[in-house]
């Protein structure tokens, strides 16, 4: 259930982040765009590089397509890096199953070869990710009211409790038997765009897609 309503102003465009070796034709970042454009509402969805600070500043170069008050969206790291741009630009964020703590995450990664599907690219995680991931790794979040959390409370990757806690005050939305993946998002879309100030008919629905893994 949504823990509260959140009443706000429009956002002007929404940011998509995907997660780690995910991409820009992930299911959950073509829902977004599909509601975005039922709405009339810009929205970017990148294909972000392995690397976080490279990520990061890819994403926020971004942002000024979009507006002046843009909704940021990301899911596992996409939700790390959102929670990044929302803590300095002072903008509202939906984080589904986000990484609360990236750089323990990736440590367990180091030295292992992963391919991405969209693009094709063979990468190493090495310690690099590591070190760019503690340098951006936000104090505190300063102002838990600009989150909406959705989190699965079947997540096999991230403990959901985690982000609970630190996102402490955040509008929030627990799924029952919802896993990392969070597949279910296409039925909380109306929720996720309320949070931006948008109403997306309830019995909106996206066109089918599928992928094996989508974090």
């Amino acid at each position: 259930m949504l823990s509260a309503p959140c009443r706000v102003a429009p956002a002007s465009g929404v940011l998509y982040l995907h997660g780690f070796n995910s991409g820009a034709c992930s299911p959950k970042a073509v829902w977004v765009r599909e509601a975005c454009a039922h709405l009339g509402l810009p929205c970017v969805t990148p294909q972000l590089p392995h690397r976080p600070a490279e990520a990061l500043a890819m994403a926020e170069s971004r942002l000024a397509e979009l507006g002046p008050e843009p909704l940021l969206v990301g899911s596992s790291m996409g939700g790390f890096l959102a929670t990044c741009l929302a803590e300095s630009h002072g903008l509202r964020a939906a984080l589904i199953n986000p990484a609360v703590a990236p750089a323990r995450l990736v440590s367990d990664w180091v030295d292992e070869v992963f391919v991405n599907d969209t693009t094709g690219e063979r990468f190493t995680v090495g310690p690099q990710h590591l070190a760019e991931l503690e340098a951006l790794t936000p104090a505190r979040v300063t102002a838990p009211t600009r989150y909406l959390l959705l989190l699965g409370c079947d997540d096999e990757v991230l403990d959901p409790a985690d982000a609970f806690a630190l996102y402490r005050g955040a509008c929030t939305l627990l799924h029952p038997g919802a896993d990392h993946g969070f597949a279910v998002l296409a039925r909380h879309l109306p929720a996720l765009l309320a949070h931006g100030g948008h109403a997306l008919p309830p019995a909106w629905q996206p066109r089918p897609h599928k992928e094996p893994d989508d974090p």
